[in-house]
């Protein structure tokens, strides 16, 4: 039985085994509203427990793909008038982000299309991922004058060498087989077969199902750029990871090198440091945590408004980063970006801790 609930932007659905999330507003490539990520959640607290539910789910409306991010319109109106509810925003999302990466059921997202940003936070968390020829996923924010958030400093930091660097710091897309050599997918099934896996999704485990339409995916490039991607950004610092791409004398080196020099200084920087702290973290939660600092902390900069601006406002495509030059950048800016936001920490560490400590006594 079909039963379709929901708001007109998140269709829910239940049919056979599975839940269905359906980002829906294809207009906007289903692009992220506060009240979409709390549709959301609300539709995995009552499917966590629901019993007739032994799979969740979530897709995109439109044939353009999963979800473009946030709403990012919206950010740089709230930034531009110094209010808060970004941060509200972002405090949903991110415990969203961690409830998925520990959902008891399987989590199967449909990577088809466009998937950045906010839609990394929705799907690659998830326990089945599933890419397909059309996908087109990327951490996209240097470019905007932010920083990867919604937890994907720690997806991107456990990447093999130093390929989620690269991919934060350039704000490239990847394809389906550099998705799953980078962590961010695990299977690919051809678009054609979606329809396909999803019947099947509705009466089979989730891994049978899918395991019935994953075939090879097409190749990618990180695989034969690994050598001066992995000899490049291991630097120090974003200035001297620009020279030794210069330097390699590879081609696309040099490309990601003028790619660089077009986004935000200080993000990039900002986006460097967040990447090197997550990595010596140990959980999801205490990366969000480090995350939802960084985020507050740029919305307070100049480039945030800037890059929003100049990219989906203006679109003239030229923003005028302040400071302009990677040099001009200073650690103490830089320091900035993980001191306690005014409205306090997101503190989802400190909950899972007293999470697992109260369900050790119970077992005691």
């Amino acid at each position: 039985m079909i039963v379709p609930t929901g708001t007109a932007d998140v269709l829910l659905r239940t049919e056979g085994r599975a839940g269905f999330i359906t980002l829906n507003r294809p207009r906007a490539i289903n692009a992220l509203t506060h009240a979409m990520v709390l549709a959301v959640d609300a539709a995995l607290t009552e499917w966590e427990h629901d019993p007739a539910v032994t799979t969740v789910v979530i897709e995109g409306a439109g044939e353009r793909g999963l979800c473009a991010g946030g709403d990012i319109r919206a950010i740089h109106d709230d930034a531009r008038a110094g209010g808060s509810a970004s941060e509200d925003f972002w405090r949903d999302e991110y415990r969203l982000n961690a409830r998925i990466a520990r959902y008891p059921k399987p989590y199967v997202a449909l990577m088809d299309g466009i998937v950045m940003g906010g839609g990394v936070g929705v799907s690659a968390h998830g326990s089945v991922r599933v890419v397909t020829e059309r996908s087109r996923i990327a951490m996209p924010e240097t470019g905007i004058g932010f920083v990867p958030d919604v937890g994907g400093t720690h997806l991107l930091g456990r990447a093999p060498g130093e390929l989620g660097t690269h991919l934060a710091l350039t704000g490239g897309h990847v394809g389906a087989a550099d998705a799953i050599l980078t962590g961010l997918a695990d299977h690919f099934v051809p678009s054609t077969e979606l329809p396909a896996l999803v019947e099947d999704l509705t009466r089979l485990p989730a891994e049978e199902a899918v395991a019935r339409h994953t075939t090879t995916a097409p190749p990618g490039v990180l695989a034969e750029q690994r050598e001066w991607i992995d000899a490049c950004y291991p630097a120090e610092t974003v200035e001297t990871i620009v020279e030794r791409l210069f330097d390699t004398g590879a081609p696309a080196a040099k490309e990601a090198a003028t790619t660089l020099l077009a986004k935000s200084p200080t993000a990039l920087k900002a986006t460097l440091a967040t990447l090197r702290r997550s990595r010596a973290l140990g959980t999801l939660e205490e990366v969000l945590d480090l995350e939802f600092r960084v985020s507050c902390a740029a919305l307070r900069t100049p480039d945030l408004v800037e890059g929003i601006r100049a990219q989906v406002v203006d679109k003239d495509r030229d923003p005028r980063w302040a400071p302009a030059t990677l040099p001009e950048v200073t650690d103490g800016a830089v320091a900035r970006f993980f001191t306690a936001p005014p409205g306090g920490d997101l503190g989802l560490a400190a909950a899972r801790r007293a999470h697992e400590d109260r369900a050790t006594r119970d077992r005691v």
